[in-house]
């Protein structure tokens, strides 16, 4: 059964999506968790261009993120 979860490097720019989950070890979950990153957290996509990092917005706090990173956070979106 597929899930109709996207990555978040998927949202365009400007964009809400909602955090349902994050794949990857114990490493990466805690420090994007530390980070704000938390299920059920809204987040906006500031700035998507590609093929560089992306821009958002968790809470208050602007956050640059790799792709590679940012391929490891499944939303929603919104």
């Amino acid at each position: 059964m597929k899930d109709n979860l996207l990555h978040l490097s998927d949202i365009q720019s400007g964009q809400n999506a909602r955090l349902k989950k994050i794949i990857g070890g114990q490493e990466i979950r805690q420090r994007l968790t530390a980070m704000g990153f938390l299920p059920g957290q809204i987040i906006l996509v500031v700035k998507n261009g590609h093929p560089g990092p992306l821009v958002v917005k968790v809470k208050e706090s602007k956050i640059v993120l790799g792709r590679g990173m940012s391929q490891k956070i499944k939303v929603e979106k919104i």
